[in-house]
């Protein structure tokens, strides 16, 4: 059975070009932050390999985060890369802590977005604190030179909720 059609505001996020991490930031009146769940080396899933046109069961940094907004996870968000394009390319994924990576693609004029895929996450790919089914989800490839970035992002309940309740910020 087919997942109902989002309203037209959600789609608007969905497919929303722009930084996201600027979008959070303005909805939640510069009360937006960034906590890292997971960050290392590790076998990229199949799906992240075929995105990045990599072997199946490739190396890569993945970094997995919370993205929030007056200290609410309102969006889970998963990063990779594959080792081979982050050694020496000058992109230290390593070294972001609690800073967005976002808006590092986004002030990096060199990356260029692919397009945006839009489904369902899978509940068994989300933290277990999270985890419920018919998350929208979104991701999206980042291109520099040989360095691809996969960036994938889940919006969660809260966020929902939060846009809806302000017309002006969806």
């Amino acid at each position: 059975m087919l997942a109902p059609r989002p309203e037209a505001w959600v789609l608007d996020w969905l497919f929303d070009e722009g930084s996201l991490t600027r979008r959070l930031t303005g909805i939640s009146h510069n009360h937006f932050s960034v906590t890292p769940l997971f960050e290392g080396w590790q076998p990229l899933r199949p799906d992240e390999c075929g995105a990045l046109d990599l072997a199946e069961g490739s190396e890569g940094w993945v970094r997995e985060v919370y993205l929030r907004g007056h200290g609410e996870p309102w969006v889970f968000a998963r990063s990779v890369a594959a080792r081979s394009a982050l050694q020496g390319d000058g992109l230290h994924m390593d070294e972001l802590g609690s800073r967005s990576l976002g808006e590092l693609l986004f002030c990096d004029r060199a990356f260029q977005r692919r397009a945006i895929e839009v489904c369902h996450y899978p509940e068994a790919w989300l933290p277990a604190d999270v985890r419920t089914a018919q998350l929208w989800g979104r991701r999206s490839r980042f291109d520099r030179g040989a360095l691809s970035v996969l960036v994938a992002e889940v919006f969660l309940p809260r966020l929902w909720t939060v846009a809806r309740a302000n017309p002006e910020n969806r």
